[in-house]
């Protein structure tokens, strides 16, 4: 007999047990589960939760929501009819009102320059995510790039709001948004990553115009860095830190393109783990390896030749040089450049124009390593001092705490 003929005597066995099983598995039926019937014949099991309901204030906001992504879907089914005031006038009104229902304080004067930006850093949180999708697409379709880059900064632009934002902002050539997006959308696909790595690589002719703001951008952190590092109004630890900063920002700026300035936020993204990484890495082609490999060359050279160079994510908030947060460290050049070449071995092999860059960054590689071994060494002398030092000294104050006991005694 089967173990399933045995379950299924013993399921249609209604008699009561006659002797204990030698088994730990039970498999005649309890006599108490036979005497179990429900209170009636087509028992439901849902349960309606009682004593509870959504809020007025929430009632009112989820109406005025629904009233207003239906009346702008409606308006960007057509968007030529559709223009920038008309939006802002809808948007601005939608924001007031939500954030009245909601009794919260704007603060800021509708006749103030740049009111509807304000409004959503104030309010903005107060939209649901299909409205924030739709306001973004909005944003995209009419061209209203200051309020676009609003939404990014203040974390109002999620994947799951807006899943074509990356895409529609490569197509329309928008380097400095896409910039944004790397910083500040934390749940961006591998897809979208992939696009922007290829982007960046390879940039087409009309996203360089869009790129020279990025560079701007770095232009300006730097020679911020380099006035703190020579004020005389600094001292001690935020001097320090300024300097460190400076040589930081530098090497992060000179000699690189504007395309490969906006790669620095790609590589400095925590979105990049190595398993997105080297699925981004396998998929590139020719040209953009070799593009990414003389880009890898030049951070390795950097940091070569300016080995004092180091994260120094304190100037941030103590300096306001934002950028050094998203310089690209060596760890993460190495990573990179690790994975290049597990991804594309055999083509790097076979295709002699890589071999002139691999040879050089070979040379670079070995002359940190000799480097890394010497300052391992060192740290590793400066290590050892430090606990013989802690040892002589708990020896002293042991030494003197006797001493002290011993004149009390005395």
């Amino acid at each position: 007999m089967s173990l399933l003929e045995v379950i299924m005597n013993a399921s249609a066995d209604s008699e009561a047990l006659t002797y204990e099983s030698d088994y730990p598995i039970v498999l005649n039926p309890d006599p108490v589960f036979l005497t179990l019937n429900p209170k009636c014949d087509a028992p439901n099991d849902v349960v309606r939760v009682e004593g509870w309901q959504i809020s007025q204030t929430d009632s009112h906001l989820i109406d005025s929501s629904r009233k207003f992504f239906k009346k702008l879907k409606r308006k960007l089914k057509n968007p030529s009819l559709l223009t920038k005031d008309e939006f802002h006038e809808m948007l601005n009104s939608y924001l007031e009102k939500s954030s009245e229902r909601a009794g919260v304080s704007t603060g800021v004067d509708p006749s103030d320059e740049g009111y509807n930006c304000k409004l959503v850093e104030k309010v903005g949180f107060l939209m649901g995510s299909e409205v924030k999708g739709l306001v973004l697409e909005g944003c995209v379709v009419l061209e209203i790039w200051e309020l676009l880059e609003t939404l990014i900064v203040c974390g109002l632009a999620e994947h799951s709001s807006s899943s074509n934002l990356v895409h529609n902002l490569i197509e329309k050539r928008r380097s400095d948004l896409v910039c944004l997006c790397v910083k500040h959308v934390s749940d961006l696909r591998t897809a979208d990553l992939l696009s922007v790595l290829r982007y960046f690589l390879s940039p087409p002719k009309g996203g360089y115009e869009s790129m020279v703001r990025v560079r701007e951008e770095w232009e300006s952190q730097a020679l911020s860095a380099v006035e703190k590092a020579m004020d005389s109004k600094l001292s001690g630890k935020k001097l320090k830190l300024a300097k460190e900063a400076s040589v930081l920002l530098m090497i992060a700026y000179d000699g690189f393109s504007a395309s490969e300035l906006c790669l620095h936020y790609l590589l400095a993204s925590l979105n990049l783990d190595e398993v997105v990484l080297s699925s981004c890495i396998s998929k590139l082609i020719g040209s953009e390896i070799m593009s990414l490999i003389q880009y890898l060359g030049k951070w390795v050279k950097k940091y070569e030749r300016f080995p004092q160079a180091g994260p120094c994510p304190k100037a941030s908030s103590s300096l306001g040089l934002k950028s050094c947060e998203w310089v690209p460290r060596l760890e993460d050049i190495v990573k990179c450049l690790g994975l290049v070449l597990d991804e594309h071995f055999l083509s790097l092999v076979l295709h002699s124009e890589f071999h002139e860059e691999l040879r050089s960054i070979e040379g670079l590689v070995n002359a940190l390593s000799l480097e890394s071994k010497v300052c391992c060494s060192m740290a590793n002398v400066i290590e050892s001092l430090r606990t013989e030092v802690k040892g002589a000294y708990s020896e002293f104050f042991s030494y003197c705490s006797n001493f002290a006991s011993s004149l009390v005694l005395c």
